[in-house]
């Protein structure tokens, strides 16, 4: 078997050819941490490809009861009869149970939580089964009229669209982490039309860090989701915000009230989510997800508006049109309705009711205020944007990602200064007082996975094995003759690889070697690990880690093949790459 020639250690450069040549460059390229300018050009695709897939998601959600002569408007709820209002969450309860029922375990799994939890142990390659039960799942959530929000369902879509679509040109690990990233920042600023709140929930709620490189990518992908969406449905927000009342500095007691209040509203919806999800674990999915319809139907008798998305209830509130009485009513039946909704396993958003209770707590507070205090500058409208901010950022524990929604949403800077005032408290409460965690890490630290994040894995995973792989070494047959040995060494590699028939048999140091010809006999062979070529770095150590062995092969396959070993990968490259970056 003719062996390989060595490549200059210098560039550690994979030498491409034939028909292929620019996406393997491509693919080489985005190994490596700071390729910026390969993944921002991946990035603005992506956000393109999420958009079409958030609005067709749009489409079917808004559309299918208009269509269907059910409603002249997909968030009029409050106009269906109430046998309706009624027998609507529990029929696509019904439905949307025994369809996750009959699925697989492993398609069962979606929304943010298993976006994070693919992040954390998969690398970011997000399956397309669960993609499109996600799509299904959350769109008939949606339509019948479950306490739910459209953006669970399409950061899920918009991570596994942007993820398969990296996994479909077979790119490396590292690089489909920042696609991931990019589908969620496409997916909220194309869902919100607040194209700097998705990239900040991207980098704060899922990715869990700030890098140059990670940014650019992210930007561009939201730019892009937001202009295709744009196209669609117009440049204007979620809802219309109202000329604003500027908060004095004889407000901010009050708003720090209102932060308080509202963090214990979200600690509330925190625990009482995760809990419901751990104690009904054991019921059949169906009859769970039923059970959550029947008891939406029933808060939806006395109150209308926590059935769907509630942006119209949002907006009335905005509008000073819901009295007091029915602001705090509204507030509480959608914080039990979210709370069946989420806890007992329906595939829709819990970012949405965020928004509908932070209003209404908000605005009722506000009125309240007002009524204690007639000299308060800020109008109960600014109170009731505070409250989506608090709510959002105690929640979620992300305080960037709820100050940029509301600043986007207002296009008012000066409501940045009484945002902080609410959700920093909020924040407060909801970790420190109540010790919550954010609500799709608590959940999934409820299903026994403790999601962590850890800063030396998060370094090694931006670079991958291409970027830092041995790739002089050479191939001679086990069973060649002498000159075929020695033809291989004078070609000076770092590596000598011992093929048997069509494997790779044995890992050899040639300097190691006083005689080629007792080479495979002289116990000189050193055990390895086979690596992925697209795996990144801190797969690839962990790999080592299980095979306890300080040398992997990097192979395009899943075998060690003579054709498919692309270099070696040895513990110190890798620990120096981490001692470099760091």
């Amino acid at each position: 078997m003719s062996g390989g020639e060595p490549r200059p250690a210098a560039s550690r450069r994979v030498a491409f050819a034939g028909p292929q040549a620019v996406l393997a460059r491509l693919r080489h390229d985005l190994a490596h941490a700071d390729a910026l300018v390969a993944l921002s050009a991946i990035g603005v695709v992506a956000g393109l490809v999420v958009g079409v897939v958030i609005v067709a998601f749009r489409l079917v959600t808004e559309q299918t009861l208009v269509l269907a002569g059910l409603m002249d408007d997909a968030e009029h709820f409050e106009a269906l009869p109430w046998q309706w209002r009624l027998a609507l969450p529990v029929a696509g309860g019904l439905i949307v149970g025994l369809m996750f029922q009959f699925a697989s375990v492993g398609a069962r799994q979606v929304g943010p939580g298993h976006v994070m939890a693919r992040l954390a142990s998969h690398a970011g390659r997000m399956p397309w089964r669960n993609a499109v039960m996600q799509f299904v799942g959350g769109a008939i959530s949606i339509v019948c009229g479950h306490s739910v929000g459209r953006e669970g369902p399409v950061i899920h879509v918009g991570a596994a669209s942007a993820s398969l679509f990296g996994q479909w040109l077979r790119l490396p690990n590292n690089s489909l982490r920042t696609l991931v990233a990019c589908g969620v920042a496409g997916a909220i600023a194309a869902s919100f039309n607040t194209p700097i709140a998705g990239v900040v929930f991207a980098m704060e709620v899922v990715l869990l860090e700030y890098t140059l490189v990670g940014f650019a990518p992210v930007i561009l992908a939201a730019v892009s989701a937001t202009s295709l969406s744009r196209l669609v449905y117009g440049a204007d927000p979620a809802f219309a915000v109202p000329e604003l009342q500027r908060a004095s500095l004889l407000d901010l007691p009050w708003i720090v009230v209102l932060g308080v209040a509202v963090g214990c509203l979200a600690a509330a919806y925190v625990a009482g989510t995760r809990r419901l999800d751990q104690r009904s674990r054991h019921l059949p999915l169906w009859l769970r997800t039923t059970a959550a319809g029947a008891f939406t139907g029933l808060c939806a008798l006395a109150a209308p508006e926590v059935m769907g998305l509630g942006y119209d209830t949002v907006q009335l509130t905005l509008l000073g049109e819901i009295g007091l009485a029915a602001l705090v009513v509204i507030a509480l039946l959608k914080l039990a309705a979210t709370v069946a909704c989420g806890g007992l396993g329906l595939p829709g958003g819990l970012i949405g009711p965020m928004v509908v209770m932070g209003a209404t707590a908000g605005g009722a507070l506000g009125i309240v205020g007002h009524s204690l205090a007639p000299g308060l500058g800020a109008s109960p409208v600014l109170y009731a944007m505070l409250g989506v901010a608090a709510m959002m950022g105690a929640s979620l524990q992300a305080p960037l990602a709820a100050l940029m929604a509301i600043l986007e949403l207002t296009g008012r800077a000066d409501v940045l200064l009484p945002g902080m005032a609410a959700v920093i408290p909020a924040l407060l409460v909801a970790r420190a007082a109540f010790g919550q965690d954010p609500i799709f890490v608590a959940i999934l630290r409820g299903r026994g996975i403790d999601y962590r994040f850890d800063p030396v894995a998060a370094l090694l995973d931006r670079t991958g094995v291409a970027a830092a792989m041995n790739g002089r070494f050479a191939i001679v047959d086990s069973s060649s003759p002498p000159a075929r040995w020695e033809e291989a060494l004078a070609s000076d590699p770092d590596w000598l690889l011992l093929a048997d028939g069509d494997s790779i048999g044995a890992v050899l140091r040639p300097q190691a070697l006083a005689d080629t010809r007792r080479a495979a006999t002289a116990g000189e062979a050193l055990p390895f690990a086979i690596v992925s070529l697209h795996a990144t770095l801190g797969e690839a150590l962990r790999g080592l880690d299980q095979a306890q062995t300080p040398i992997g092969l990097v192979c395009s396959g899943d075998a060690a093949r003579p054709g498919e070993v692309c270099g070696v990968i040895e513990r110190q490259q890798i620990e120096a790459a981490v001692g470099y970056r760091a």
